[in-house]
């Protein structure tokens, strides 16, 4: 009796532990199928494939999180409506200044025609720019712009961080919905996440200024929507007219982040009037109308206000996951190409992947001199170590890479042959050019690109170039070291 009662318990355990078996292959291969179904990189697709059959309860969980890039099913279908109301107005707007692309240098002509692809902004004429530097600065004029507004302000930012100066904006603001401006702010919901916890949220909306969370982290939601899909964008519209833009957040450098061990941020700016300021401000109506719940019709943006003679030409340059898709990596890699005699590139965050690798490697080649500059402290240490995974590639091609020593160096700018600038919120990694809703400034200005030299030979006098010599005695661990967190870049 004893042997029959066992011999069913053991035939009970085999049979349940062949259907783990079978759950576990059949789970395991129907994320394979997943992972294949769409067309990626081979070394991603391999990399999730390993992760999925080595750690499937993580693996999967991981890929949920963060594999694929759906902003969510309503999400998605809102941006698709919303897109061709938008697409209605940025035809007549291409139209409308079809004769100012004449005015470009041939240099600039295909970039331009790239650049207003899938749906984008046309170069415009007649743009006063002005860049700034001095982030404590900035927030004063910011201060000064508020109090100066006569009918409506616009912010959409990454990141609004309390205390400093970033507080006496909040001042500001609620003092000119009080006087009747009409004020809306657009923040991201995970780089603002301290500020809507604060009392700030509620006595912006008592004093009548309107509020959105762009893509709330919704528990529960993830396996329908990307959960570090990002609003990274940096918009300052007053009044219609007048635009900032460029890599900082609403933060003061003295408060922000002071436990990193990074010293002060260390930003830029542009403050633009002209018609393509409103092509800011079309952006600013397309976010703001697509994650205001309330909000079903994309609500048009102010009318371009008059040009400057003789000023700049400027096109606004947007991008992100659905909304013009891949669109700021072939303008990148396109820029890259077309330089002939030098390529700046300022970046905090360094991890492109081997098509932009290549492209640096092959101007350096070619005879254009590139120099990279980078922060020497970084306030992420595995992008830090991922980005020196490509110093021996770069070095060895010719790349001169410029480490600063200043703060956390956080403007993003590319400039090409000291005739084009490339000026915003991107970074020169993954996360950017795939994950984020990203903002740029397309500047075919000499003067311009004058001022940006010479903000960037600022940074390079603070700067330690790294020694091809020097860096290839590095100790051996700090090679697999590189490497290692160099594996993490094409999951993200």
């Amino acid at each position: 009796m004893n042997d029959l009662l066992g011999f069913f318990i053991n035939t009970h355990s085999v049979l349940n532990l062949r259907l783990i078996f079978l759950a576990h292959f059949l789970l395991v291969t129907y994320f394979i199928f997943i992972i294949i179904s769409v067309r990626r990189p081979v070394g991603v697709a391999f990399a999730w494939i390993f992760i999925v059959m080595t750690f499937p309860l993580l693996g999967i969980g991981l890929y949920i999180l963060i594999g694929e890039r759906p902003v969510g099913r309503a999400l998605t279908r809102k941006i698709i409506r919303m897109n061709r109301e938008y697409e209605n107005i940025t035809k007549l707007m291409r139209q409308q200044f079809i004769g100012d692309r004449e005015k470009l240098p041939l240099e600039g002509r295909a970039l331009s025609l790239l650049a207003e692809s899938k749906n984008g902004s046309p170069v415009v004429a007649g743009n006063k720019i002005e860049l700034h530097s001095n982030s404590l600065k900035i927030l004063q004029n910011f201060v000064d712009e508020i109090n100066q507004a006569k009918k409506s302000l616009h912010l959409e930012f990454y990141i609004w961080a309390l205390g400093g100066d970033a507080d006496r904006v909040c001042e500001a603001l609620i003092a000119a919905a009080q006087r009747g401006v009409a004020c809306r702010v657009l923040l991201d919901s995970l780089g603002s996440k301290d500020w809507f916890k604060s009392s700030w949220p509620g006595r912006f909306r008592k004093a009548g200024i309107q509020v959105t969370e762009a893509l709330p982290i919704q528990v529960g939601r993830f396996q329908f929507r990307r959960a570090d899909l990002r609003l990274h964008r940096k918009i300052f519209v007053i009044d219609g007219a007048v635009v900032w833009t460029g890599s900082m957040n609403l933060v003061d450098p003295r408060t922000f982040k002071q436990d990193s061990g990074v010293g002060e941020w260390v930003d830029a700016m542009v403050r633009i009037e002209g018609p393509v300021a409103s092509q800011f401000e079309l952006t600013f109506s397309f976010d703001w109308s697509v994650d205001n719940p309330k909000i079903t019709h994309f609500d048009d943006r102010e009318p371009p206000v008059s040009p400057h003679e003789g000023g700049a030409l400027a096109q606004e340059f947007s991008s992100g996951p659905v909304y013009r898709d891949d669109i700021l990596y072939q303008v990148l890699l396109s820029a890259i190409m077309d330089a002939r005699e030098e390529l700046t590139i300022t970046t905090p965050y360094f991890g492109p992947d081997d098509g932009l690798l290549q492209a640096l490697m092959a101007a350096a080649a070619r005879g254009v001199e590139v120099t990279l500059i980078v922060p020497k402290l970084n306030d992420s240490k595995l992008v830090a170590w991922s980005s020196r995974s490509f110093y021996d590639d770069l070095l060895n091609a010719g790349v001169r890479i410029a480490e600063f020593h200043g703060g956390l160096l956080h403007t993003k700018s590319l400039l090409i042959d000291k005739r084009i600038a490339i000026f915003g919120s991107v970074n020169f990694d993954q996360r950017s050019l795939r994950l984020n809703f990203e903002i740029s400034l397309i500047v075919y200005n000499n003067d311009f690109c004058s001022k940006l030299e010479k903000l960037i030979n600022s940074y390079l006098a603070q700067s330690d170039f790294v020694d091809s010599k020097i860096w290839a005695k590095r100790p051996r661990w700090h090679h697999y070291l590189e490497n290692a967190a160099h594996l993490t870049s094409p999951l993200l």
